[in-house]
């Protein structure tokens, strides 16, 4: 493999695993994109192998770019409800000076 498909390839597991995640049941997502990159890194036709990094690098940017739009709505509270994304921000927060927030009571 190149350089540049070792890049992309790097990136879009990257995105997988921030933006789709790491739990058993979504573990296939990886797993193709592994399987497809390793069956593609022999290929000898250059164009088709050009066309396959591409659509790597736009899926991944596609991930990317989800993402980022969600969290821009979340910041905008545009219509959704945001104590998940509230208690996920709180807990970021003591969890990077060393502290855990207590789970809270509901009867």
């Amino acid at each position: 493999m190149s350089s540049n498909a070792v890049k992309v390839y790097r990136q879009l597991l990257k995105a997988i695993k921030k933006h789709i995640g790491q739990e058993d049941y979504k573990k296939h997502f990886s797993e193709f994109v592994m399987l497809d990159f390793r069956k593609n890194s022999n290929l000898s036709d250059h164009s088709s192998v050009q066309q396959k990094i591409k659509l790597a690098r736009d899926y991944t940017f596609m991930l990317n770019s989800v993402h980022h739009h969600k969290e821009l709505l979340f910041s905008y509270n545009i219509a959704v409800d945001r104590s998940e994304e509230m208690k996920r921000v709180l807990g970021k927060s003591a969890a990077s000076v060393g502290l855990q927030l207590p789970e809270v009571y509901q009867p």
